[in-house]
């Protein structure tokens, strides 16, 4: 499949979707920044891809990362993230949206499984009862890479921070 056929719109991924629930194929649904794609992300996607047999993530826009993370983000734009999420053989299908949390998304999907980070309380994950609601589970996915894109930044920060130059 090529990359970009993979970075749809809601609209053009519901029939999609809609087929595959068809075929009986479990779909699960994770979303987020995935700012700096790191293997901290690459590990939570993969756990997550292995909770169903298709995997769609919800790709904050740039305009819904500055809502979250401040006018200093996203450091990617949005088009970059997106074909480097649909890049991974572990995602099926990549949804970029404006909203700053995934609700609408969610009930628009309609997921068999939604996943967030163990971080996340189950009762504060954005979507879960809707998804519970409607016969499916919410999955909280252990992190195994200590790592996070705002550490990246802070380090390229202090090594590079005087203006010097990244070689």
């Amino acid at each position: 499949m090529d990359i970009l056929s993979k970075i749809l719109t809601v609209d053009a991924l519901k029939p999609r979707l809609d087929q595959a629930r068809r075929s009986g194929r479990k779909i699960v649904f994770t979303n987020g920044c995935f700012d700096i794609l790191h293997a901290g992300h690459v590990s939570y996607l993969a756990s997550a891809r292995a909770e169903g047999d298709l995997l769609v993530v919800g790709l904050n826009s740039d305009e819904s990362v500055r809502a979250i993370k401040g006018a200093l983000r996203p450091i990617v734009a949005q088009d970059q993230r997106a074909m480097v999420l649909a890049g991974l053989g572990i995602v099926d299908y990549v949804v970029i949206f404006d909203e700053p949390d995934p609700l609408q998304l969610v009930q628009s999907l309609e997921p068999n499984v939604l996943i967030k980070g163990e971080d996340w309380a189950e009762e504060n994950i954005i979507g879960g009862d809707f998804v519970k609601s409607r016969g499916g589970q919410v999955v909280r996915i252990k992190f195994t890479d200590e790592v996070s894109t705002s550490e990246i930044i802070e380090r390229i920060v202090e090594r590079y921070g005087d203006n010097q130059e990244l070689e």
